[in-house]
């Protein structure tokens, strides 16, 4: 029976997945997910192993489908879904929706932030389901912090005479004691988070915080920039995950694949993607990937030095390569993420290497078509193919390389307060400053005998400051 099964298995890839398993008369007994479908198959083959209820299963088995996956979250929520419709006879632990939490909200007169396991609700809208606990409560943890959004029950909130902790902590926006008037728009808000809507929030945030600093009202702007690194952690976490199926390529087969395809030699391949906010903390990337997967030795980061190319991404990828060009390493091919214009200003600039074009389509990760380094567009790749999943791999790795770096340039530079006009004061002093005070608003109102008070800061430069923002002269 071993070799029997065995055989059915034999060509199970290694990548994220379902797989389906049938008896002889195309009956379905069981649904299950997996990171490394081969590996998790092969667990089958000793039926000694198996939980009591598996094993009979496994008696039965005459037929192994299984479906690909962009990533193990992916996996997750296609089994729950197949699952939940197709009931399969051996599928004990998901039928009734316990298995993985999720997160969801109430529908009432202030809706409450609440995770579960249990079956959907018609009263709940609901998200997930998430791949563990750890990361349901992270992103429970930034509603909180962007959204203020109850997380008690309802009897709970009924009986509150005064706000609670979360509160005081800024968590929550006390709905049970204190009159709302956005309450309802912070829960829409939480929506757009909850359905990976997170970007077009993160450049709302950042043109409201620019407006309240324009203010000099400090205060607001602070609790912008702290909502914005939420976000942005949370959007960090998102890609880090969606990223995780590149270790499951067979690296070396694949790009022997994209060698054959391409009729090139392919030694060490550059992938380049831009990362801007409109126009602003313009920056480029470059990943590199060879026959053993990533080669992190030849990884770039660029910031825009012609600023008149800033927002203009053509031009910004005419910069970039050119600059990867002349620093090294010696590239084979290059993959540009976008469309006809980004393959043309690559051709244009780097004449002598092969250029294939990664389009998004109209549906990104399902819609992607390729252009050639001989210009012809490329459209029937298909989706489950080692080649297609390597140059997805690729480009998202590119993706998250370019824009992880601009969240870190576009931090540095949100950080920036009137405090750094001020000649002498650097960053020991500026922490110094911020720790004692708690803000800007409360140091530029300091007396001078409150800021000779900070710890480390000096008379001198205590001086300096309360000059500064009280235009006297020392």
């Amino acid at each position: 029976m071993n070799i029997q099964f065995s055989d059915l298995i034999e060509n199970s890839p290694n990548a994220p997945g379902i797989y389906k398993m049938y008896d002889a008369d195309g009956n379905l007994l069981y649904v299950g997910k997996a990171k490394n479908l081969s590996n998790r198959l092969k667990q089958y083959l000793d039926i000694s192993k198996l939980e009591p209820h598996k094993q009979v299963m496994r008696t039965l088995v005459a037929r192994v489908d299984w479906d690909i996956t962009a990533t193990e979250s992916d996996a997750l929520i296609l089994e729950q879904k197949l699952i939940k419709t197709l009931k399969p006879k051996y599928n004990i632990m998901l039928t009734d929706g316990k298995m993985y939490p999720m997160i969801a909200l109430t529908q009432s007169e202030y809706p409450r932030l609440l995770k579960f396991r249990g079956k959907i609700s018609q009263r709940r809208d609901v998200f997930g389901p998430y791949p563990s606990v750890s990361a349901l409560n992270e992103t429970i943890k930034t509603i909180q912090k962007v959204c203020k959004l109850r997380t008690c029950t309802d009897t709970f909130m009924r009986n509150r005479t005064r706000p609670c902790l979360l509160y005081q902590i800024g968590r929550c926006s006390a709905p049970c004691t204190i009159p709302q008037t956005d309450y309802m728009e912070n829960v829409q808000l939480a929506r757009r988070i909850l359905t990976g809507d997170s970007e077009p929030i993160i450049a709302d945030l950042t043109k409201e915080m620019k407006k309240f600093s324009d203010a000099m009202d400090f205060e607001s702007a602070a609790k912008c920039r702290d909502k914005i690194t939420a976000l942005t952690q949370t959007s960090n976490r998102g890609m880090r995950q969606n990223n995780a199926h590149s270790t499951n390529l067979n690296w070396s087969n694949s790009v022997k694949e994209l060698e054959k395809w391409l009729g090139i030699k392919i030694d060490c391949a550059g992938v380049f993607d831009n990362s801007h906010l409109f126009g602003k903390n313009p920056v480029g990337a470059m990943i590199t990937f060879g026959h053993d997967g990533f080669i992190k030795t030849g990884y770039r980061h660029f910031k825009l030095k012609d600023s008149t190319r800033s927002g203009n991404d053509i031009a910004m990828m005419e910069e970039f390569i050119l600059r990867a060009i002349k620093r090294g390493p010696k590239l084979d091919l290059i993959i540009v993420d976008g469309g006809q214009a980004q393959w043309n200003i690559a051709k244009k600039t780097a004449p002598e290497t092969p250029i294939l074009g990664v389009t998004k389509g109209e549906v990104r990760d399902g819609d992607e078509h390729f252009i050639l380094p001989t210009g012809t567009i490329c459209r029937d790749l298909p989706k489950d193919s080692n080649l297609f999943l390597l140059l997805r791999a690729v480009r998202d790795e590119a993706h998250r390389f370019a824009i992880t770096f601009h969240r870190t340039v576009r931090s540095k530079s949100m950080t920036t307060s009137v405090l750094d006009e001020i000649e002498g004061i650097g960053p020991t002093r500026k922490k110094a400053l911020l720790t004692h005070f708690g803000s800007v608003k409360a140091i530029t109102d300091a007396s001078l005998e409150a800021l000779i008070k900070v710890p480390g800061l000096g008379k001198y430069a205590a001086k300096k400051i309360y000059a500064h923002f009280h235009s006297e002269v020392i």
